[in-house]
This record gives structure tokens, C-alpha cells and sequence, in this order.
């Protein structure tokens, strides 16, 4: 009992803890009173999970992530795996068509080298299946008991086309919300591996690479309002996040929120809130109605967008906050998470 420590404690710690780094308020926090202030810049101000840049004459888009799971092998993915797509799908999520990645390994002394092989040979695969390259890379090594096996940072560059302009400014009262597939499966994976829990039907993450998806959509109309693929903090966060940017309302249908049952079975177990766990494979599109039909039947014409569905609109009332009615017919308030219901998901 004494070594347990809280995930999301009172926000007026005078240290950094687990919260920090779950994509909830704390998170925000953080970057808003420290990294924010001390980076400045007018790129980094809209605080989407890229930035979108002019080189050249060139638009760009450039992002980062790092990434610490554990373990490292999971159901339907590994380290290596989210290492390649959770760059590729922030890139995506700003209408890039991604095209390279940097590689940073963070070695802890004494893992075993066929692991960091397997690590490798898995990014390596999950870069081709992306269409990206990997082109540029370095290592680290830390002493053994200061690292967790390997840790994996990536970078990535991509290509906006012209006419694309996907962000939460643009979002108005009235557009369509929808959902590219089930959500909550990586989370839950993840958890059922870490603390060997049995749900009675395997669970396996969603990890994939979605900017072929997005393309789909884009060729229906460039006139997408923003995309956001729902990681650390779950749909919850997404939705939280574009409303609070745009300054409108979301409402939601809970029960039009497709949800694996599984996925939900583990979470009432567990007493989860299955739209604040993680993703890693799908997206969540703000579309303007009048093109909402046609984008829907895109996403289900691909393979990761098979089980798109309509889960709600954007709304005057309420701005910047998110509303869901459940299925006794009341409502209820979907908050921004303190920190993160399950850490160490990505």
C-alpha cells in the first residue's frame, strides 16, 4: 500500500506526477503555465497534436510523440507498432499525407537484444505498411533500474495538400460527429496484459495507421472541419478539446457510441468509463452536414472505417463543453479527465 501512488491527484502538486502525462487537465496544465510560456512561437499556439508549417512554398505538417508502454508487447500491436502510427496518425489527423520519420531508441542497460530486435523489425514493418520512411534516428542508453526496457520517441514530416485546412477553428454549429470505428479496445488491451485480467474473450488493441482512411474521406470534399484521433484521455478528451477550441457545444447519443461488448463488459468490471480510454486506430471527424452522408459512406467503404458511425452534433448552447444523452433519456456532462484512468497506454 505504501508504494501505490495516485494517477490524477489535487492539481496543485509541486511535482510532476503520473496525471501529468495522461492527455487530461493536468496535462493541459502543463503545457499551458510551463511549456507553453517558455516555448512561445504562433505555430505552437494552436496546440493540436501537429503543426502545420509553410517551407518553400511548401505546407507541412511536423510531429512528435514519444512513447513509453508497457509492456511492450501487447495484443494486436507493440511499443514498435504505436511508435510508427501514433506519429503517422497525428500527422494524418492534419490532412498530411505522411511521408518520414526520425527514430530515437532510449535503451535500459541489461534488456535482452533479441527484444530490441523484435522492437525494431516491428517498427520497421508497421513504417512500410504506413508508407513512410524511416530516415533518420539515434540511441541512447541509460543505466539499468533508470529506464523501463526501451523507450521510443518518433518524429515525423508530411505533405499538406492544397485546399485542406483542418482545425478546431473551423467548426460550427451543426456539423456531424463521427466516429471511425469502435473505441476503447487498445486501453483495455493494454490493462488486461499489464495486470493479467481475463474477460473471458481476448481483447486486442486497434492499434493502426490511418492516414489511408483520411484520404478516403478528403477525396469526398477537402472541406473537412477538423479530425482528432482520440489517444491518451479516450473520445472524452477529443470531443472536450475541439469544443473548448471552437467555442461550441457537443452533444452526443451514448448509445449510438459504438462500443465493443467486450469492451464494455471490462469496463463495467472495472468501473471505466469506456469513452475516457485510449485509442490508437481511430478518429473522431468533424464533418459539415451537408457532406456528412457522403464521408460516412467513405469511412465504411474502408477497411479501418468499416463501423463509422454518427455519434452526435455540435450545438450553440453550452459552448466548450460536452454533452451526452444517455439511454434512460436524461444527460449527462462529459468532462476533460483530471489525468488518466489507465497511464503508461502509449
Amino acid at each position: 500500500m505504501l508504494a501505490w501512488t495516485c494517477p490524477a491527484p489535487l492539481r496543485d502538486q509541486p511535482r510532476v506526477v503520473m496525471g501529468h502525462g495522461g492527455g487530461g487537465a493536468m496535462s493541459a496544465e502543463l503545457v499551458e503555465h510551463v511549456f507553453a510560456p517558455a516555448f512561445g512561437g504562433p505555430h505552437l499556439a494552436g496546440l493540436g497534436d501537429s503543426a502545420t508549417i509553410e517551407l518553400g512554398g511548401a505546407r507541412l505538417a511536423f510531429s512528435t510523440d514519444s512513447f513509453v508502454v508497457r509492456p511492450l508487447f501487447f495484443p494486436g500491436g507493440s511499443i514498435g507498432d504505436l511508435a510508427v502510427n501514433g506519429t503517422v496518425n497525428d500527422l494524418a489527423m492534419s490532412g498530411a499525407r505522411p511521408a518520414f520519420l526520425s527514430c530515437g531508441f532510449i535503451l535500459e542497460e541489461g534488456v535482452e537484444m533479441p527484444v530490441v530486435a523484435r522492437v525494431a523489425e516491428s517498427l520497421g514493418a508497421a513504417a512500410r505498411a504506413a508508407g513512410v520512411e524511416v530516415v533518420t534516428g539515434d540511441t541512447k542508453v541509460v543505466e539499468s533500474g533508470h529506464g523501463d526496457g526501451v523507450y521510443i520517441n518518433t518524429s515525423g514530416v508530411g505533405l499538406v495538400p492544397a485546399g485542406v485546412d483542418l482545425r478546431p477553428q473551423r467548426v460550427v454549429p451543426g456539423d456531424v460527429v463521427i466516429v471511425s470505428g469502435p473505441v476503447g479496445a487498445h486501453g483495455i488491451a493494454i490493462l488486461s496484459v499489464r495486470e493479467g485480467l481475463e474477460f473471458g474473450v481476448g481483447i486486442e488493441s486497434d492499434c493502426a495507421a490511418l492516414g489511408g482512411l483520411v484520404e478516403a474521406m478528403l477525396a469526398v470534399t477537402p472541406d473537412l472541419h477538423v479530425l482528432r484521433d482520440p489517444t491518451r484521455g479516450g473520445l472524452a478528451a477529443a470531443l472536450n478539446e475541439i469544443a473548448a477550441a471552437s467555442g461550441t457545444g457537443v452533444v452526443i447519443e451514448e448509445r449510438a457510441v459504438p462500443v465493443p461488448a467486450a469492451v464494455a463488459n471490462a469496463c463495467g468490471f472495472l468501473g471505466l468509463d469506456p469513452l475516457l480510454v485510449a485509442n490508437e486506430g481511430k478518429l473522431v471527424a468533424f464533418v459539415p452536414r451537408e457532406h456528412a452522408d457522403a464521408v460516412l459512406a467513405a469511412m465504411r467503404a474502408h477497411p479501418l472505417g468499416a463501423e463509422a458511425a454518427v455519434i452526435g452534433e455540435t450545438v450553440a448552447d453550452h459552448p466548450g463543453m460536452v454533452v451526452a444523452r444517455t439511454g434512460l433519456g436524461g444527460t449527462r456532462v462529459v468532462d476533460l479527465p483530471l489525468g488518466e484512468q489507465l497511464p503508461r497506454i502509449c
